[in-house]
């Protein structure tokens, strides 16, 4: 059937490789969307890194036409079985750890009956053999995007980031933590910024950012605030020079100190907060119901009301979007959890200290 933008249905192929993503990032989906485009057979495409059934990359694509569907397919599989084969992952899953941790990230991601109907009612997770791929149903959450039309403000956001993450792992040395956590920082403040332009709404939106990720993932054995006291202690005049740098260069005033890459995400990221808007203002973001303070959604699946309000819209989605373009270049909940914690206290926010544990 022919969908009304006149392009072709997403295809989403499931890799497992037990291993650093990166390579495959790099050396085999970064050439074959550039070969997808240059065919002229690419519509959109977008990735994330996930956990479900053994650690994979999702990489989603729209052929420019349903005609198309079936080369795009063969493309894909051609490419990723070649790099399989010539670039396995050389160590396997340890099954038995990782299985225990996935049903604690089950359980804090999906329903009972959720997880019922995937795997029975006493039925573990299965883990995907290594090295393999799958070609998967694509679910959009719309619960979490803002329904149908929020999904395809969020496929068009997540191809421009999936680009900027493609690039920034090609050419920097993410594969260093410090490299690593000075991009996403960047990234971080810069959508940070523009969606909450008061400080002071940012610093309350990245306390509860850190609370949320240090606080609901126990199994990941988080570092304690006290240490990232100490860090920030260490870093907070630097820290701050780059945050009032990227503040000023997203609000007007001054951008000579942005890099080119902080500069395009800045001008994205102005584009994206505009269409948030428009669409709020229309009614076309739907949402169950919201609970700030724990930063996820509330209500009963199939409630969804509109969000009218802009404000509220864009702290809605603020912590996704910034989620899943940390989760695209690799960054684990333990530095999203830092990262929040150290940009809450440059903006003003209190993450809770240790004697002040979040209910």
């Amino acid at each position: 059937m022919t969908r009304a933008d006149g392009a072709g249905a997403w295809i989403a192929m499931h890799i497992f490789y037990a291993a650093d993503a990166r390579p495959v990032l790099t050396e085999c989906l970064r050439p074959l969307v550039r070969d997808l485009r240059e065919r002229g057979l690419l519509d959109r495409f977008f990735f994330i890194n996930y956990w479900l059934e053994g650690q994979h990359v999702r990489f989603r694509v729209k052929p420019r036409s349903p005609e198309l569907e079936q080369e795009v397919r063969e493309r894909m599989e051609s490419a990723v079985s070649a790099y399989l084969k010539r670039r396995p992952a050389l160590y396997d899953y340890d099954s038995e750890f990782l299985l225990s941790m996935y049903e604690d990230m089950f359980r804090l991601e999906y329903s009972e009956q959720e997880r019922i109907e995937r795997y029975g009612q006493d039925g573990p997770m299965p883990l995907r053999e290594n090295n393999t791929f799958a070609f998967l149903p694509y679910e959009p959450e719309y619960a979490k995007y803002g329904g149908p039309k929020g999904i395809e403000l969020a496929e068009w956001h997540f191809e421009r980031s999936s680009d900027l993450v493609l690039d920034l792992l090609n050419r920097t040395n993410t594969h260093l933590r410090t490299a690593l956590l000075g991009l996403c920082s960047q990234l971080m403040m810069v959508m940070g910024t523009t969606f909450l332009p008061d400080r002071k709404d940012l610093g309350a939106f990245l306390s509860n950012y850190h609370e949320y990720w240090q606080h609901a993932f126990q199994i990941a054995g988080l570092a304690t605030v006290e240490k990232y006291e100490e860090n920030f202690a260490q870093m907070s005049e630097r820290l701050s020079q780059r945050f009032h740098d990227i503040e000023a260069g997203v609000h007007g005033t001054d951008g000579s100190n942005l890099s080119s890459f902080v500069r395009d995400w800045a001008e994205h990221c102005a584009e994206l907060r505009d269409r948030v808007v428009d669409l709020s203002a229309k009614g076309d973001l739907l949402f169950p119901s919201w609970d700030p303070e724990r930063m996820r959604l509330s209500g009963k699946v199939g409630e969804f009301r509109p969000v009218t309000d802009p404000d509220a819209a864009l702290k809605v989605l603020l912590s996704p979007y910034m989620h899943m373009t940390n989760n695209r270049l690799g960054a684990t909940i333990v530095d999203e959890a830092y990262l929040a914690y150290l940009l809450a206290r440059v903006t003003g926010g209190r993450p809770a200290r240790p004697t002040e544990p979040a209910s």
